[in-house]
């Protein structure tokens, strides 16, 4: 079965490849490489091309018998958003409705689409499930949610079956250090501490710490991108078994604080460094945590890499030993 990994260039959809290919699935990965890394596609057919371009993605399915698509090309800094909402608008939103037409066009009939946690904004209650309200707070987020409402027509209009899994925070690395995490610019807490431990940036700065939580740093739902990687084998397979098109989290259902993270690569990598709080970012909520029972229960779903040590202690290996490193 020959599969399409719109994005599988970058950080999650490369982990999803690896996991594809051992799995035995033909993978196409199809990326611009404006954020994705050449040197992550290690498994499958590598075409360069870009969304916003139909005719590169008809080239892709006139070459390949594409069955089922994964949707990871989003631009995805939240801060970013609010400042060039116009760039997020068309490249999420836009380019997202030139894959299902081409997908339409085809008989392509299933994608399992990468959304957010961002598509709640801040939350009425923790844990966060799927049938809660969606406010997002940012360009961002709404682009996710659109897209989201967009699959829920397509389902009515054209018979597309889809599969939307909404993250909370992916982390950590592949386990045997082939691939990893490596965003320019960086912006995610694990590497930007692991910088700080290894030397290559002065500090990790803290932006709060005087929140309503038990250490007054914000706390979040760290999900291992390998058993995110998980979850989207088992939404294709639940796909392909008939599955109703549907919402799941993704996440570890546990609150990390930034400062547990900070403990933690402290006794991962056994090294010393400095700690600067800053003020609180705008629009950054106390407490983020999701709850999975629904991704458990239907998918079948469950995480391997829970522990936060074992998290940062893949991230430590690939960001010791990555390719640009």
């Amino acid at each position: 079965m020959a599969v399409l990994i719109c994005g599988g260039a970058g950080y999650i959809g490369s982990h999803i490849n690896k996991l594809l290919a051992h799995k035995g699935y033909q993978t196409v990965v199809f990326d611009n490489l404006v954020y994705g890394h050449k040197e992550a596609v290690k498994w499958g057919e590598f075409v360069q091309g870009d969304l916003k371009n139909i005719s590169d993605i008809e080239a892709v399915f006139q070459a390949y018998p594409i069955e089922a698509v994964f949707h990871f090309a989003a631009y995805a800094y939240v801060g970013e958003s609010v400042k060039e909402p116009e760039k997020y608008y068309y490249n999420n939103i836009v380019n997202t409705l030139n894959l299902l037409h081409v997908m339409k066009e085809y008989g392509c009939k299933r994608i399992i689409f990468s959304s957010s946690c961002a598509t709640y904004g801040v939350p009425e209650k923790i844990p966060i499930t799927e049938d809660m309200p969606q406010n997002p707070i940012n360009p961002y987020g709404f682009t996710k949610l659109a897209v989201e409402a967009v699959l829920r027509d397509y389902r009515k209009a054209y018979g597309t079956q889809y599969a939307v899994l909404r993250y909370f925070n992916a982390a950590g690395a592949d386990p045997d250090g082939e691939i990893g995490e490596d965003h320019d610019p960086e912006t995610h807490i694990i590497p930007l501490v692991l910088d700080a431990a290894s030397g290559k940036r002065p500090d990790i700065k803290v932006f709060g710490v005087n929140y309503p939580t038990p250490d007054g740093s914000c706390v979040r739902d760290y999900i291992h991108v390998t058993d995110l990687a998980q979850a989207h084998l088992l939404a294709l397979n639940y796909l392909e078994n008939g599955g109703e098109s549907d919402f799941f989290n993704l996440g570890n259902e546990k609150g990390t604080s930034v400062l547990e993270i900070i403990d933690a690569a402290r006794r991962v990598t056994g090294k010393a460094f400095k700690v600067t709080s800053s003020p609180r970012r705008e629009g950054d909520p106390p407490y983020l945590v999701g709850s999975s029972e629904k991704a458990r229960r239907v998918l079948g779903w469950k995480p391997e890499y829970a522990d936060i040590d074992t998290i940062v202690e893949h991230a430590w290996k690939w960001h010791e030993t990555g390719w640009i490193h």
